[in-house]
């Protein structure tokens, strides 16, 4: 009997089984990849100036003042 025999009922469930497996590792690189460009965009965010605050003489010599 042997492997051969068994190989085609159990092939379907095999095949499902390697689909899951990949699409779950697919869906955890693109969790981990969204959380570290968030992080990222958040900090790029807070950088931006504001168009309606007049550009001073002070925050051009000291940015990081705020």
């Amino acid at each position: 009997m042997g492997i051969h025999y068994d190989y085609k009922s159990t092939k379907g469930n095999k095949l499902m089984e390697k689909q899951a497996k990949r699409e779950r590792k697919l869906a955890e690189k693109k969790a981990k990849r969204l959380a570290k460009d968030g992080s990222q965009k958040e900090a790029t965010q807070s950088k931006t100036l504001d168009p309606n605050k007049p550009i001073s003489l002070d925050f051009l010599t000291n940015p990081d003042k705020e």
